[in-house]
């Protein structure tokens, strides 16, 4: 784990240059690559480290988690953007709407109604990323390939959120290329132009197939704490 401002600039600067190497390494290139910064599980004293040296987008998982710790930090750092990145229950939906400022994790009919309905009532419209099950895996969340076009559209025009872009967590143990491909595909059908794909152990290759953002957590903070 990065110890103190110091010990995160280095890792910032490093993942950074990383990124911007991807970047420029595969053209062409898209004009920013956003660093996410996957806080999850890390308290905010481990946090604010990262905070001071110039991070200000992170993702979590849990609402419950976010809400512990974020409001006293947003008091402190300007400017902050937090991405909701885990799975999203519908009775969590008027607190996620509170809390986050981007909702990464949409992937069914449901859940885009009650978030529309919790946006209306707060007077907020979040940018929003459908979850697509790139892999098909049945013990991860997203919609179906084959269904994300179709479901990009519903979300628009029946519930009238703020669709920006496609998200993927690729299966573990093969290599995630094809699947961050697919995903480009998937968005380039659906008119979409944001990407978040990528985390610590294969952010690279997602730039290469072009990720605007990738979520990278333990390249940066080190190994999670146990829960």
């Amino acid at each position: 784990m990065a110890e103190g401002a110091a010990g995160a600039q280095t890792a910032l600067e490093y993942i950074r240059s990383r990124i911007e190497t991807a970047r420029r390494r595969f053209g062409p290139p898209p004009e920013q690559v956003e660093l996410v910064a996957v806080s999850k599980t890390f308290s905010a004293e481990d946090i604010a480290p990262f905070l001071l040296a110039g991070q200000r987008v992170f993702g979590e998982n849990r609402v419950q988690e976010a809400k512990q710790k974020w409001p006293a930090l947003r008091e402190r750092f300007p400017g902050l953007r937090l991405h909701l990145i885990g799975p999203l229950q519908t009775n969590k939906a008027r607190e996620a709407v509170a809390l986050f400022d981007v909702i990464e994790t949409l992937d069914r009919d449901k859940l885009a109604g009650i978030l529309a309905e919790e946006m209306a009532r707060a007077g907020k419209s979040l940018p929003c990323f459908i979850q697509v099950n790139i892999g098909g895996e049945a013990q991860k969340a997203g919609i179906a390939p084959e269904d994300a076009v179709g479901f990009v559209q519903r979300c628009r025009e029946v519930h009238g959120l703020d669709v920006v872009g496609l998200m993927c967590i690729p299966p573990d143990g093969v290599p995630p290329g094809p699947y961050f491909a697919q995903l480009a595909g998937l968005a380039r059908q659906a008119g979409l132009t944001r990407l978040s794909m990528g985390m610590s152990g294969d952010y690279e290759t997602a730039i290469a197939m072009g990720a605007t953002q990738v979520r990278v957590g333990s390249a940066l903070f080190g190994r999670r704490p146990a829960t």
